[in-house]
């Protein structure tokens, strides 16, 4: 307490305001009047303080300070001295005159343009200068703060009559409760204030710095009252200079250094002490806090919440600025905060480190972080403390240049991007959006600088505290987040789900992206999570405390463990509590929106992102690049992007784009799953499933089918698909990754142990039901089969280029113009075919087409017989014309090749290797027969030697061939150009009844090319083995067939040849129309039989027996042989004869 500095200072700092008012208040009357007493009769000490060397301005001294010297100590008046009464006249009013306080007041505050004599200027210095040492002040100190002494320990010990009892008294000034006492010491400090020189010490200990800065002279009288608030100033900038390392910045001495804070600190709750930031901000006072009351800060405070208005004044802005990153400095200078936070600070042992140096913990940034952890770890901190907390973690964001690291660290930067954007958090978040990377590289210095400062200022506890967010996303905050209470954490959430909707602003997009950068780096920057999960993260992740940190631990290690944790089964164990995963999950749904937003999966895939996704700039973007090069990334970072899509199938809702994107079609058909998901797979499975509804738009679709093609990269990937299958994987199909393999090995297991008639299959049953899942999912598009895809991307993009993927649209493409496809991608295409046609589930097409006529004619059908069952009711009345359609596509394909017709294929299982044999050994195991092997049971039909089941389903075949001509693949190759001759408005009826085949047994005779020829005889010879391979023929005679046949049963030519013994006899009246086709029938015969006879006897036989004169030829046969038989009997006798003459002989 025997500091020199602080008995004058403290002396000075309250005599002066106490005597500022000029009409004493009631309760203040005895301090004041003792107060002007003294003042009025003060003695005539010597002239104190260093004295001016030479010249008028000496002389000017020395009269002034003779001059006062010569006054009686009694009724002295300062208004009465002639070196000061011309600038009182126009300065001051009258009644003021009288009190030497009110004049003294009076023209040390007057404005800065107006100019007192040299006289007047140094007569005041000194008045003042024996004012503030005169012993009798420190007596009404002890008469007027009586009990406060009492009460002060300290202050109570104080030696009397030295001027310490009255800097004690100022130290403890905040624990002063008396009213009169606490005034008395308020208004003495302007005194000592209004000039540096009154304080003793200050000048010794800091002459050096203020020479060396260029801060001012030393010497009495040289500066008026102005400048020597300029003194103090400098040297605080001085001060600032050097913490911020700024070049050319000169070292203040420690013993300065405390006296520039002590001052700073006294002066900290009433701004008129602070003479400099007084007199630049005066004007800006009266402009913007002019019903503010001084004292207890609260000036400072509104100057400092309108730092960055338009009208308030440069020089003003810069003082306010100094003094602000003096709080940064030593949060005492902050008399508010101090004061507020005081009894918090010391309940939570903030001021207690022993491993912390002072100078430390007095900085602001220590004191937030301190009382932010006991905040973060719910302890209680008073709410004025906290507000005070607010406004000062808010000063940190709005101006960057309070954080010396920022400045010092970031220097590069702020001159390179960020210059000329100062004011209202700007070039903070210039500078977080340089750390995003999107202006280029940053310091790592200065990453961490601003890392800290995010800490410090907490801004995701209260999003007010980021001003620059705030004002852009006012509007946002105002529509979409009404429903949120004003400064609550959730805020930035709901902002967050809001990113990349109509809602949304430019503006606020870039700001929250800037901040959520940092943010997502500390798991701890957000409160909600941080309050959720900070028992977990302790037990699960060894954690510190909130403002701990652990230089082992790289940026997001510990959300990236508690996301780990969160997605374990339960006999995994050690999951997170449910409050926790909630946090989590809500955590990663924002991380999806951004890459830079995931600090893991930044860090390990910067590379990759520069080598494949440079040109991916819009949102989401980046990371569904990653996923399509998963198979070119570094481990690392395929390891995180591919737990990232593994989390993603698990829960869809974390591409919350994808989910914006297809919210009608989740309101439409998904809502019950969207609503009761909990990390089942099954939204995406329902939006899979109706990736083709109306309600579907483009984005939507566009991303189903991404995930969808990011899904057959890893079998993982698909959630429902790794949960029912993951043990048979392993059992079955060790070593593979890819689903699209897995599926195909699975599938193949399934259906071998099936074709073996196995006890018990290997796939177990839930597996099952998801690998069909599966495989109808992968049907829908080409691209999700990439071996089917590679091989035919060179003619999808000849023949398909303007069909769109999905719906199986480019498959169909395929298989329409499979006669132009490459050879691999012919083979490709058959293969599939022929997995389709035995199990035309997997028919994408089919089943989309003809999904409401499965539904009415096949309901009780097993999968495997679906096409079989639409085939049965294709021509029924009720059939859609397009599924109709669909149907006679499929047959036109099975007929092309037996191995496409199951069922077919087992019935002839025996007759094809009989009869066939020659065609299969020229054919090839991956291209169609073209209908050679059908054409050849076909005949043998027609020669009525094929087994029973392969006579019934030939007849089947002939049956639907002989009503469409396409069915026919021999009649297509060899009659196209035929029929396009001869019957083009047959071919191009849209519902083919057999007019063509009809059109082309009539004109048989035309018919020039010699393949086609055979072809319409092989039909004819067919139609007689059978009148339902002749529609027309069956059509005209189908009431002839009831009446005269009905006892008949059909096929091998029965009914046929009913008809024909119908047509012989006269007694029988048949209708006309059956009797003109059926002799229409005997001459194409009778012509068929002179172009075509027969090969063999059977052939022969056959055509007797169907001929129409089959009597007539049977008796002219009978005759022939009866004759023979005669000529032999009689040729036998004459032989027998000569043979008996011989012997006699």
């Amino acid at each position: 307490m025997a500091d020199c500095l602080r008995v004058p200072l403290l002396l000075l700092l309250w005599i002066f305001c106490i005597l500022s008012s000029l009409h004493p208040i009631r309760g203040q009357n005895n301090v004041i009047a003792k107060l002007t007493v003294n003042a009025d009769n003060a003695p005539n000490h010597p002239v104190v303080g260093p004295v001016i060397p030479g010249g008028a301005a000496a002389e000017r001294s020395l009269v002034a300070g003779a001059s006062l010297q010569r006054r009686r100590s009694t009724g002295w008046k300062l208004s009465e001295e002639a070196v000061c009464r011309d600038d009182l006249s126009r300065l001051c009013p009258k009644h003021s005159w009288s009190n030497n306080l009110a004049v003294l007041e009076c023209l040390q505050d007057r404005k800065e343009e107006t100019e007192i004599a040299a006289e007047c200027n140094h007569l005041l210095w000194n008045y003042k200068l024996n004012l503030t040492t005169d012993p009798k002040f420190e007596s009404v100190a002890v008469e007027v703060c009586k009990t406060t002494i009492s009460e002060i320990k300290e202050c109570a010990a104080e030696e009397l009559g030295k001027g310490y009892l009255v800097s004690c008294l100022v130290d403890h000034r905040a624990n002063i409760s008396d009213y009169q006492c606490n005034q008395y010491i308020t208004k003495m400090t302007t005194i000592v204030f209004s000039d540096y020189r009154l304080i003793c010490g200050f000048m010794d200990k800091c002459r050096e710095d203020i020479n060396t800065l260029r801060c001012g002279s030393i010497s009495t009288g040289e500066k008026d009252v102005h400048s020597q608030g300029e003194v103090i100033a400098c040297l605080e900038k001085g001060l600032v200079r050097e913490a911020e390392e700024q070049p050319g910045a000169h070292p203040i001495k420690d013993e300065c250094k405390k006296s520039i804070m002590r001052v700073a600190e006294l002066s900290s709750d009433d701004f008129h002490l602070d003479r400099y930031l007084y007199f630049s901000c005066r004007e800006d006072r009266e402009r913007f806090c002019e019903k503010t009351l001084a004292g207890e800060g609260r000036v400072y405070k509104c100057l400092f919440n309108h730092k960055f208005e338009d009208a308030m004044t440069e020089r003003c802005r810069e003082a306010l600025t100094t003094r602000q990153k003096l709080i940064a400095q030593d949060y005492k200078v902050s008399y508010s905060l101090a004061k507020a936070c005081k009894s918090d600070l010391r309940k939570y042992h903030c001021s207690a480190d022993s491993n912390m140096p002072r100078a430390r913990e007095a900085r602001l940034s220590y004191l937030l972080l301190c009382l932010e952890s006991a905040v973060h770890r719910g302890r209680v901190v008073s709410g004025e403390c906290q507000g005070e907390m607010m406004d000062y973690r808010r000063m940190l964001m709005e101006d960057f240049s309070l954080s010396p690291e920022i400045v010092l660290q970031c220097r590069s930067e702020i001159e390179g991007h960020c210059s000329g954007l100062h004011r209202k958090g700007r070039t903070l978040h210039c500078l977080m959006r340089v750390g995003r990377g999107d202006m280029g590289s940053i310091d790592p210095n200065c990453q961490r600088a601003l890392q800290t400062l995010i800490q410090e200022a907490d801004p995701g506890a209260d999003y007010r505290i980021d001003r620059a967010l705030n004002e852009a996303c006012d509007s946002v905050i105002q529509t979409a987040c009404k429903h949120i209470r004003s400064g609550d954490p959730m805020i930035l959430s709901c902002l967050m789900e809001h990113l990349y909707t109509e809602k949304m602003v430019e503006d606020c997009e870039h700001r929250l992206l800037e901040l959520q950068y940092f943010i997502a780096r500390d798991w701890k920057l957000d409160p909600i999570l941080y309050k959720k999960c900070q028992g977990d993260a302790a037990r699960l992740c060894h954690t510190h405390g909130w403002n701990e940190t652990s230089e082992m631990m790289p940026t997001g290690a510990i959300f990236s463990c508690l996301y780990r944790h969160a997605y374990r089964s339960v006999e995994q164990g050690r999951r997170l509590s449910r409050d926790c995963k909630v946090e989590v999950q809500r955590i990663l749904h924002q991380r999806a929106l951004d890459v830079k937003l995931d600090p893991e999966l930044q860090r390990r895939c910067m590379t990759d992102l520069g080598k494949w996704c440079s040109e991916k700039t819009e949102a989401g973007q980046e990371l569904e690049c990653l996923q399509d090069h998963l198979e070119d990334l570094v481990s690392g970072c395929r390891d995180v992007v591919g737990n990232l899509t593994e989390l993603e199938s698990e829960d869809i809702q974390m591409e919350a784009l994808l989910m914006q994107a297809c919210e009608p079609v989740v309101q439409t058909y998904c809502h019950e799953v969207a609503d009761n998901q909990i990390n089942s797979g099954d939204l995406m499975e329902c939006l899979v499933q109706n990736k083709h509804q109306k309600e579907m738009n483009e984005k939507c679709s566009v991303g189903v089918t991404h995930f969808q093609l990011i899904q057959i990269k890893d079998f993982r990937f698909s959630y429902k698909f790794k949960t029912a299958c993951k043990e048979d994987v392993l059992k079955l199909c060790p070593n593979i990754k890819k689903k699209v393999d897995v599926v195909i090995c699975l599938s193949t297991t399934v259906r071998n142990d099936t074709l073996q008639d196995a006890k018990e299959q290997r796939v177990s049953i839930k597996c099952r039901k998801q690998l069909r899942v599966e495989e109808v999912e992968m049907s829908e598009d080409i691209r999700l089969e990439p071996e089917l895809y590679d091989s035919c991307k060179q003619d999808i993009n000849r023949l398909c280029q303007n069909v769109a993927f999905g719906n199986a649209q480019v498959i169909e493409c395929l298989k329409e113009n499979k006669r132009q496809l490459t050879q691999r991608c012919h083979q490709r295409i058959f293969k599939l075919q022929e997995v389709e046609m035995v199990d035309p589930e997997l028919d994408y097409q089919l089943m989309r087409v003809c999904k409401h006529m499965i539904r009415r004619f096949c309901s009780e059908s097993e999968g495997k017989n679906v096409l079989q069952c639409l085939k049965q009711n294709k021509n029924s009345e009720l059939m859609d014309p397009k599924c109709k359609q669909m149907i006679t596509k499929r047959q036109i394909t099975q007929n092309t090749d037996y191995r496409l017709n199951p069922v077919l294929r087992k019935a002839c299982k025996a007759d094809i290797p009989k009869f066939c044999q020659p065609i299969l050994n020229k054919a090839t195991a991956d291209s169609e027969l073209e209908g050679q092997v059908i054409a050849c049971l076909k005949l043998k039909y027609a020669d009525q030697r094929l087994s029973p089941d392969c006579e019934a389903q030939i007849q089947v075949v002939l049956q639907e061939s002989a009503l469409d001509y396409r069915l026919d693949p021999q009649l297509q190759i060899h009659c196209t150009q035929e029929i396009s001759r001869l019957c083009p408005e047959e071919a191009a009826a849209q519902e083919q009844t057999g007019q063509v085949e009809e059109c082309l047994k009539v004109n048989l005779l035309k018919v020039k090319q010699e393949g086609c020829k055979k072809e319409v005889l092989n039909m004819l010879k067919e139609s007689k083995a059978d009148i339902f391979v002749d529609p027309v023929l069956h059509t005209a005679c189908a009431l002839d067939i009831k009446h005269q046949c009905a006892a008949i049963p059909p096929g091998r030519g029965r009914q046929m040849s009913c008809l024909m013994e119908a047509l012989q006899d006269k007694r029988v009246r048949l209708q006309p129309e059956c009797k003109k086709r059926l002799q229409d029938r005997i001459d194409m015969w009778s012509y068929a039989a002179k172009v075509a006879p027969a090969e063999g006897f059977s052939d022969l036989a056959m055509q007797v027996m169907t001929s129409p004169s089959k009597n007539y030829i049977l008796t002219v046969i009978g005759a022939g042989v009866a004759l023979l038989f005669m000529v032999g009997l009689l040729c036998g006798r004459f032989t027998k004869r000569v043979t008996q003459e011989l012997k006699d002989r």
